[in-house]
């Protein structure tokens, strides 16, 4: 499906189009482009449908929130975006009063009816009652759930009609005027703010979600500074600027760093956004991707792991590369890669000692330090945590119980009676055949991570099948607990662990708990957790649902990603955000 959204606005009026034109000489060149590349495939831009990361980063750029955060600051800070300020919170903690901004208006779209429409404090209130319609069964639902005053009652009651009332009134979810939005919550939330900056909670218009239905996710109407020209799915992508953006001025300040510094020369005072045009491609073999950038046919991606020897001279740039004018950013991400295993699966599921032991000893037979050295390159360390360094709740003294132990993991599957066959391979204890099945992907990354894996299943006596599938309907698989183990990543939406506890929430199985993970000790601590304001007691019961996750070793954790940046000489204004994806509106071409 080819989707060109630029064809309709031939329809929308000359009036309407002078309008646009006038908007657009603001700022955006629609002869400055900016070529992006995508390792894996997007899933839709509907992030109420979709956690996918590149769909996210897309969507960041189409839709608004009304927080976000400031491009420079480290560590991040959130800042008003579509709302006027920061909201006006109730002694108590649990009213937030926003003020919106005037005159945001959506991008043209045939159907607005030849008008513009301005955004009001009521499409925040549509926006969050969709992402909690059951029908939707948003792997993000988990972000509201139980928060909002009155909003699990519609819920529920959705849940027995099977229709979600978006006209019934939610006591806690109010657009009191056209331009100011109440939320009150059911008890004090210290990362509420942050979830109101996700982009799940970002503002849609219900016309669109009418007129599109299903075909949303290929057709995204928001406020943002881009909006869909182009979409060939795990292919290509085509922003271009939206002309009723209202932009914004450069004006960010310097953390102190060089590299800040320079970024602040080149873009202060700008009227952004600069660039006009993005085209992203989706490139997921590693060689193929490196090779379009040494070509001059990317103008920033992050160095593929595998060219890690041939660009770099420790953490600096080789000097053919340095004299082409490319410059390096590094950064640690706020991420950490796992193996999940399915606690439904017949085979690695359930919480029996047996059942605990083999998943243990599958753990301890994956090499890590074998990833960092013959994927990585030595661009990663590996993870102790689930939360991940740069994020708050991380213990950097932290360690995990579990090890790579081969010899260790074949004395545990013995003692539990997973005994070797006549071929050598390991039989359940009931001596039915015991064969995993690793769900991957198609690209040399994920080909280095399942040999690792197989040499060290081969070391226990395990034997495995390694099943590729594309990143987007593995993740919808995953999604759906319909996986016996699959890699993933998660990158934090917000710099605070209770964004990767949620992750191994009872609750959220089947909504972004994509082990079905479900353990009354881990949600009793999680429970307490939200609970308390960020803090030392907070981070204890951190470590504490660590050690629980462990003990029933729901996940196989690995390593958190070093990031390498290559940037070439014209594009000016880049610097990766921990949590912020699309950055696009935030550069300046000077080719």
């Amino acid at each position: 499906m080819k989707t060109r959204i630029g064809q309709f606005l031939c329809c929308l009026g000359l009036a309407l189009m002078s309008l646009s034109v006038a908007a657009y000489s603001f700022a955006a060149s629609p002869d400055k482009v900016i070529r992006s590349v995508f390792e894996a495939a997007d899933d839709g831009f509907d992030m109420v449908k979709t956690q996918n990361y590149y769909s996210g980063w897309v969507a960041d750029a189409i839709f608004e929130t009304l927080l976000n955060y400031d491009y420079l600051a480290r560590p991040a800070k959130l800042v008003p975006n579509t709302a006027e300020a920061m909201p006006v919170i109730s002694k108590d903690g649990k009213t937030y009063t926003f003020k919106l901004k005037k005159n945001i208006y959506f991008a043209p779209d045939p159907v607005f009816g030849n008008k513009k429409r301005e955004l009001t404090a009521e499409d925040y209130v549509y926006s969050i009652k969709r992402l909690a319609d059951p029908e939707n069964r948003s792997p993000s639902a988990n972000f509201i759930r139980g928060k909002i005053v009155g909003l699990d009652a519609q819920i529920q009651k959705a849940k027995k009609t099977g229709k979600f009332d978006y006209d019934a009134p939610v006591a806690g979810l109010q657009a009191t005027d056209r331009y100011t939005l109440r939320i009150r919550l059911n008890a004090p939330d210290s990362n509420f703010l942050y979830v109101l900056a996700y982009g799940a909670l970002a503002a849609v218009s219900k016309e669109a979600v009418n007129a599109y239905g299903s075909k949303i996710g290929s057709h995204p109407v928001g406020t943002g500074p881009y909006m869909l020209e182009e979409y060939v799915p795990r292919s290509k992508v085509v922003l271009v600027a939206n002309p009723n953006y209202r932009g914004f001025i450069w004006d960010f300040k310097s953390t102190g760093s060089a590299w800040d510094e320079q970024l602040v020369r080149e873009m202060k005072g700008k009227k952004m956004p600069q660039v006009g045009r993005v085209e992203i491609s989706i490139i997921e073999e590693e060689q193929s991707r490196w090779l379009s950038f040494q070509e001059g046919r990317i103008d920033f991606d992050k160095l593929p792991q595998l060219a890690a020897p041939v660009a770099l001279d420790g953490n600096s740039l080789k000097p053919d590369l340095a004299e082409q004018g490319i410059r390096l950013y590094r950064t640690t991400e706020p991420e950490v890669t796992y193996t999940i295993f399915n606690m439904k699966d017949p085979v690695t599921g359930g919480y029996g000692k047996e059942k605990i032991a083999l998943r243990r000893a599958i753990a301890m037979s994956y090499n890590t330090q074998a990833e960092i050295a013959l994927l990585r390159n030595g661009q990663a360390t590996k993870a102790q945590m689930i939360v991940p360094p740069g994020v708050v709740g991380h213990d950097p003294s932290y360690r995990s119980s579990i090890a790579y132990e081969p010899e260790l993991a074949a004395r545990l599957l013995d003692h539990f009676g997973y005994k070797k066959g006549a071929d050598g391979y390991r039989r359940m204890p009931d001596g039915s055949p015991l064969v995993l099945k690793i769900r991957t992907e198609a690209n040399a990354s994920s080909r280095v991570i399942s040999e690792i894996w197989k040499r060290g299943l081969d070391r226990i006596g395990i034997r495995a099948e390694f099943e590729v599938g594309n990143f987007a309907d593995n993740v919808k698989d995953a999604t759906g607990c319909r996986l016996m183990m699959w890699g993933g990543a998660w990158h934090a939406d917000y710099p605070e662990g209770e964004n990767f506890m949620q992750l191994l929430y009872g609750p959220n199985a089947g909504q972004g708990n994509h082990g079905c993970y479900q353990s009354k000790a881990f949600d009793k601590l999680y429970r307490q957790a939200v609970k308390l304001p960020p803090g030392k007691a907070r981070d204890r019961l951190y470590v504490q649902m660590n050690r629980q996750m462990e003990a029933d070793t729901a996940w196989s954790v690995h390593v958190s990603r070093t990031r390498n940046w290559l940037v070439r000489p014209w594009v000016m204004g880049f610097k990766k955000h921990p949590i912020l994806l699309s950055d696009w509106q935030y550069l300046d071409v000077s080719k």
